[in-house]
């Protein structure tokens, strides 16, 4: 499994930049991404930024790293705490199968029965 970490630029250059996250600050290969500025969020995987992100989204990502990270250290009050997003195992059928661009059987007509 492969997992990206957030990251806010402190500086950028041409092809690299500068970046914090989770504790650490490390340099970053941006060519995948384009142009960048400092205060620009990555989504940084092995020393190379992967996808731009909004604050937002990277609060959330943030948010799922903390919780598997407690999950990880066996600290179970931590690990049942909110991710900040909706978990699909907490959605209905429909709402999953929208957020994977489906429709659910038998919706067409504005019932699931």
């Amino acid at each position: 499994m492969c997992i990206g970490t957030p990251m806010r630029l402190l500086e950028a250059w041409t092809d690299g930049a500068m970046g914090e996250g989770r504790g650490r600050v490390e340099r970053i290969d941006t060519r995948l991404v384009g142009t960048c500025a400092a205060g620009d969020w990555l989504l940084v995987f092995q020393g190379a930024a992967r996808e731009k992100l909004d604050a937002a989204r990277a609060a959330e990502i943030d948010a799922a790293l903390d919780l598997l990270e407690a999950v990880l250290d066996g600290d179970h009050e931590r690990a049942g705490g909110d991710p900040g997003f909706a978990l699909p195992s907490a959605m209905s059928a429909e709402q999953v199968a929208a957020l994977a661009g489906h429709k659910v059987r038998g919706t067409e007509g504005g019932s699931s029965t």
